[in-house]
């Protein structure tokens, strides 16, 4: 705590020694009266005035009760809160990992492990008797290249960037300060559907632009999807790459509507719609209603974009229609250049509670399912996976590559880098460290150039992470890593390989009457002219 306390010690002491120049001058009572109002006032003054932590801004003296609290040690946690991994969604040693990364400080933890090893479902990395050390600048070179053959204009992407969030579920200081650590440390930014706002475009790091189905940015007045204006957003220098959103994990198959008094006219602009008017996100898109509608029109988006990279983003559902998609490749319509897999335990803004729980397969099987089907049609080679669902410790993304991914996003890890005490007020415009709200007042709280400082260093200091892991296994890049490398705890008294666990298949198996189980009846089942449904 004495790092926190150092801060405003001056400012107090030069309290104290007025207070007790007033106590000797005044009636007693009242000379120690002014004494602690001086001292409050002074701690309060300072409060409002430091950039350091959000929380003071917003809440002068009485912030300084949670540092308090959260100091007092794991006695007060263990006892009367939670312990360090217990809590939810993100337990208190995932928060505090992210927190001191960004801020550059010690991130290491004493007297081992509280996790239960011998519990069902603990995993760990296998390493190697002969164990390589990581190179000198592993965030810059830990790099996959987006884009195939029908690409002009590939991107070098980092294997750890920012997931899918929108200008008006952030603040716009939460933008800035986002993009302007993807630019200090070379990785990408995701708009969310959203739109490009000009938070997004100022700092001039690099965006992937997700296009939803409200198509804003890129829309007509009444909804429907603009070919020009698509092609001028996409034309902009920092567009890198075009997501087109098809579910995500949080709540998947769940439209969504912005109140118009919220429409505020710096969101109007970023989405293209009238300012105060309610602004809908249908759950499905208008421009197709097939699989092969589809990849055809992610082609069309690749042309009308020049030739920049073109993905599409899903929480897995039915197998068999993500297997209808594999279908239609296989008939001769053009893959994706890559498929960012959104697992059902993804975070959002703001969803019913029976989405978040209970709809949107978890990112492990769901992963697993997308990678397995693009190996087992023989184009994984030229598409591209990406992987999004609580993915924040370089653990965790060790376990996302070994089951079929090329890079990962993060949202929430990011949103911690910023500031985020997981106080859940997302949705109700009352953050308290201004991440997600557009209050002005709350917004100051969050000062963009110390928080993008924070976000460059917590995407460093997780590569470099990462790249201790892989080089512990014995790897030089996370593309070497495969399902023998992890483990599981099955049971007390059983472990497995992630191989063991979810059997690989050759390149091509699906075409030649290979596979088994649940991928093999989805893809017998499946039909690239439909998806399934009433529809």
């Amino acid at each position: 705590m004495i790092h926190r306390v150092r801060g405003w010690v001056m400012p107090v002491l030069a309290a104290l020694a007025l207070g007790l120049a007033l106590a000797s001058a005044l009636w007693q009572p009242a000379g120690w009266l002014a004494l602690v109002a001086l001292v409050l006032f002074a701690v309060g003054l300072h409060d409002l005035l430091q950039t350091r932590h959000g929380i003071l801004r917003t809440y002068p003296v009485l912030g300084h009760i949670r540092f308090l609290l959260e100091d007092a040690g794991p006695e007060l946690r263990q006892y009367i809160v939670e312990d360090n991994i217990e809590g939810r969604p993100f337990d208190r040693d995932t928060r505090s990992l992210v927190y001191q990364r960004s801020k550059g400080v010690l991130d290491k933890k004493p007297f081992g492990t509280e996790q239960d090893v011998y519990a069902e479902g603990y995993g760990w990395v296998a390493h190697s008797m002969r164990p390589l050390p990581p190179s000198d600048d592993a965030a810059r070179e830990m790099r996959i290249t987006l884009g195939g053959p029908e690409c002009t204009h590939p991107y070098s992407a980092s294997v750890l960037n920012v997931s899918a969030m929108s200008f008006g579920a952030l603040s716009s200081n939460a933008v800035l300060a986002l993009n302007s650590g993807a630019r200090l440390g070379g990785f990408a930014q995701n708009t969310g559907e959203g739109g490009i706002s000009r938070y997004h475009r100022a700092p001039g790091g690099d965006l992937i632009w997700q296009v939803g189905t409200g198509y804003f940015g890129c829309r007509t007045p009444d909804g429907d999807f603009d070919a020009e204006r698509f092609r001028e957003q996409a034309a902009l220098d920092a567009v890198k790459a075009i997501e087109l959103k098809i579910s995500q994990g949080a709540k998947p198959g769940h439209g969504g509507i912005l109140p118009g008094v919220k429409v505020t006219p710096e969101i109007a602009e970023a989405r293209g719609v009238p300012v105060g008017r309610d602004c809908l996100s249908p759950p499905a898109h208008r421009v197709f209603d097939t699989p092969t509608g589809l990849l055809e029109f992610l082609a069309r988006l690749r042309e009308l974009s020049g030739g920049k990279p073109v993905g599409m983003k899903l929480a897995l559902g039915d197998p068999v229609q993500w297997m209808s998609v594999c279908r239609a490749i296989v008939a001769g319509a053009p893959p994706p250049d890559f498929v960012t897999v959104d697992g059902g335990e993804g975070g959002t803004g703001a969803a019913p509670i029976e989405f978040s729980d209970h709809v949107g397969m978890p990112l492990k099987e769901a992963l697993l399912i997308v990678h397995q089907s693009l190996v087992g049609i023989g184009v994984r080679d030229r598409v591209r996976v990406l992987a999004a669902g609580k993915l924040v410790t370089s653990f965790e993304m060790a376990a996302a590559f070994a089951l079929g991914a090329d890079a990962v996003n993060s949202a929430r890890g990011f949103m911690f880098a910023l500031g985020c005490i997981q106080a859940q007020q997302c949705h109700s415009n009352r953050c308290p460290v201004g991440v997600t709200t557009q209050d002005a007042w709350l917004r100051r709280a969050l000062i963009v150039e110390r928080k993008a400082e924070r976000v460059h260093h917590f995407h460093s200091k997780t590569v470099e992470a990462f790249a201790e892991m892989i080089g512990a296994a014995g790897l030089c890049h996370p593309r070497e890593l495969e399902p023998q490398h992890l483990y599981r705890r099955v049971n007390p008294w059983e472990i497995r390989t992630l191989e063991e666990l979810y059997p690989r298949l050759e390149p091509g198996a699906l075409l030649d009457g290979g596979g088994n189980g649940l991928l093999r009846g989805a893809w017998d089942a499946a039909d690239a002219s439909r998806f399934g449904g009433c529809a």
